[in-house]
């Protein structure tokens, strides 16, 4: 059980790492960020599991769900608005 854990922790850490170093394009980025709630998943479910407490975990997923929605919901308006969705050639100013 320890192991698991510390392979998704080292995974997670792995992703936050990528994902500060390759932040060119918003479809990577939020590809990533559910990397990362995978792996955070992951983790909870392993301790909640010992806990005898798995049912916070569907609190969790329908809220990761909720997030992925909204991300690719504003993945498609950007593309849709500016023709294209590299992140550093963004001008918020224009919203």
């Amino acid at each position: 059980m320890f192991y698991d854990v510390m392979i998704y922790i080292h995974i997670f850490f792995m992703t936050l790492v990528l994902l500060i170093l390759l932040f060119k394009y918003m479809l990577v980025i939020l590809m990533f960020l559910e990397v990362m709630i995978i792996n955070i998943s992951m983790i909870m479910f392993v301790v909640f599991s010992m806990l005898k407490i798995e049912f916070y975990l569907i609190y969790y997923l329908v809220f990761s769900v909720c997030e992925s929605v909204l991300g690719i919901t504003l993945l498609v308006l950007v593309i849709r608005y500016s023709g294209n969705e590299l992140y550093y050639s963004f001008n918020m100013s224009k919203f």
